[in-house]
């Protein structure tokens, strides 16, 4: 059986130089197309029945 080979430690990373994948994070919420349609019902809405605003 053959012997592992021995590597040197791996350096420790620059906690400041970040994967530019990882600034796509963050607080999930409804996208602007969504946010845009959901106004546009709501204003059909609101003109098929105008005295249903509660």
């Amino acid at each position: 059986m053959k012997r592992a080979k021995l590597h040197a430690p791996p350096k420790p990373r620059n906690p400041v130089a970040r994967s530019p994948l990882l600034r796509k994070g963050g607080p999930h919420g409804k996208s602007a197309r969504a946010l845009r349609r959901q106004a546009k019902m709501a204003l059909a809405k609101t003109a098929r029945d105008p005295d249903a605003l509660e």
